[in-house]
């Protein structure tokens, strides 16, 4: 796995603009708590790589009938792992794409060996306060109790980060504008496009 642009809990002191866009070999599929971005981060991405977006929480919740934080309720335990590695078979089989994933679907051994071998898989790392800062009130985070966020994320920090080392591309997020962070983004999936597939050559100047 690629080694974080950035290791320090600060974004970096300028700006990068890169100065190629890509068609990339295969879906790129973004990883990572809740709070790190993969959704405004995601479409972002795939405006600038002229490709479809998807968000795996929504596919799955459609195909439910139900909210995230309702399906084991409803389906049993296990429901939501199978449900999301149904969903995540079919998007890595469509076009490329950027797929935004929900939080624990990396999580899941099958998920997990499916998005290694169908995608190039991007974790978006973010610090506590990073996470903190963009979920603290939030009604939409089924993971997360109402004044325990603190110690939730901890939590799962320590259960998580450990297994999303295990992605392709690792890029630190800090609290500071999306597209800042894309430009990143961009340029470590070339970096690694460049490294592990040197005869595909589909870079252009943007």
């Amino acid at each position: 796995m690629n080694e974080p642009l950035e290791n320090s809990s600060s974004p970096p002191s300028r700006p990068i603009s890169p100065l190629v866009s890509f068609v990339p070999p295969k879906p790129v599929v973004l990883i990572g708590l809740m709070g790190c971005g993969k959704t405004s981060i995601g479409k972002r991405l795939a405006k600038r790589l002229d490709l479809p977006f998807c968000d795996s929480d929504f596919e799955v919740e459609t195909a439910a009938g139900c909210s995230i934080g309702d399906i084991e309720d409803f389906f049993g335990e296990g429901a939501l792992e199978a449900g999301e590695y149904k969903v995540l078979q079919r998007l890595l089989g469509q076009q490329t794409q950027v797929i935004a994933t929900g939080c624990l679907s990396f999580i899941g051994e099958s998920s997990r060996s499916l998005i290694k071998e169908k995608s190039i898989s991007v974790w978006l790392k973010a610090d506590l306060q990073t996470l903190l800062t963009r979920v603290t009130g939030r009604k939409d985070r089924p993971l997360l109790e109402c004044g325990k966020e603190e110690e939730t994320l901890t939590r799962m920090m320590g259960d998580h980060y450990p297994i999303f080392e295990q992605s392709d591309v690792c890029v630190q997020t800090y609290d500071e504008p999306a597209n800042i962070t894309v430009d990143r983004v961009i340029i470590a999936i070339s970096e690694f496009i460049r490294k592990e597939y040197p005869d595909y050559h589909v870079l252009k100047s943007v």
